[in-house]
């Protein structure tokens, strides 16, 4: 039996013993975290644009129209997204999208484990697994090759939506934060990457997963390594955030700032209603890194 994830939500009351069990396992979740009238909002805005494009059959459950789908041709497909490279400008393209990672209770949880101010990266991923035949799961890996800056900067990954393990939730490799940098090669899926473990370093008794509920948040520092479970729906759209968050006052890559498409910030603010959000992290203090490419070059690994 696979083991499942240690839920924290009773721990959010104690700061330190939150950090603590962090800095243990190399992750934390939280059961119903986020409230559902924050996030069915944001579905709706999602399933939308998928309507839009012809493949949505049913937005109650998100049960899609395989075969149009699976006619947008490969190369105009956002694989590591699950939806067309059009479709995804249109996600990115949404308000609510860029607001939801500010909501207050994700700020106070962050502001908890950094004991610092926070720093939202305004480059938010939307998954949208979906089964085109060009979709594949996320394989092995870390984020910090992907990200950089600080490998204090921690992903939060939450669904719009319940997502059960048989819909390709995510799984982490519980303390493989404390193993650093692997070396990495390439593999299909998001992020092209998957990391290479030598013996001793992965065990299966090691990896944790779970169900989620809409409002159920996973969240893990950038060395942790983690993937997706394949899904075994083959007409369903698995929606879900990529977030991450940092201290203020340690480095930025500048990468984390910049959409997560070809569109420019000024495409993206268009249609907007509200400016609050807009260029919000030109007010503050950052402190940039730079790019380090040799952190994304396959190396083998000599164990």
């Amino acid at each position: 039996m696979p083991t499942l994830f240690t839920d924290s939500t009773a721990l959010l009351s104690d700061s330190e013993a939150l950090r603590a069990r962090g800095q243990r396992d190399g992750y934390l979740f939280f059961r119903g975290l986020l409230p559902p009238d924050s996030l069915l909002p944001v579905r709706a805005d999602l399933l939308g644009v998928v309507a839009k494009h012809g493949w949505l059959a049913d937005a109650q459950t998100g049960r899609l129209n395989v075969e149009t789908l699976a006619a947008v041709p490969e190369s105009t497909m956002r694989t590591d997204i699950g939806v067309s490279v059009a479709a995804y400008d249109d996600v990115q393209r949404l308000e609510s999208v860029h607001r939801l990672p500010h909501h207050p209770t994700l700020l106070t949880l962050y502001k908890m484990l950094f004991n610092d101010e926070v720093l939202v990266h305004a480059r938010h991923i939307i998954r949208m697994i979906s089964p085109h035949p060009a979709v594949f799961p996320t394989p092995a890996h870390q984020d910090f090759p992907l990200v950089q800056g600080t490998q204090n900067t921690w992903t939060c990954w939450f669904p719009l939506g319940d997502c059960p393990r048989v819909m390709g939730s995510l799984k982490v490799l519980s303390g493989s934060h404390k193993l650093g940098y692997l070396p990495l090669k390439r593999a299909r899926g998001a992020g092209g990457i998957t990391v290479q473990t030598c013996p001793g370093e992965e065990s299966e008794d090691d990896w944790r997963e779970g169900d989620f509920a809409l409002g159920d948040v996973l969240t893990f520092p950038a060395l942790t390594v983690h993937q997706a479970l394949p899904s075994q729906f083959k007409d369903r759209i698995r929606l879900s955030f990529d977030v991450r968050y940092q201290a203020l006052s340690e480095p930025v890559e500048e990468k984390s700032l910049l959409p997560h498409c070809a569109l420019t910030w000024e495409q993206i603010y268009e249609s907007w209603e509200s400016d609050a959000l807009q260029y919000y992290w030109r007010k503050l203090p950052l402190n940039y890194s730079d790019w380090n490419p040799a952190l994304l070059q396959p190396e083998r690994r000599i164990c």
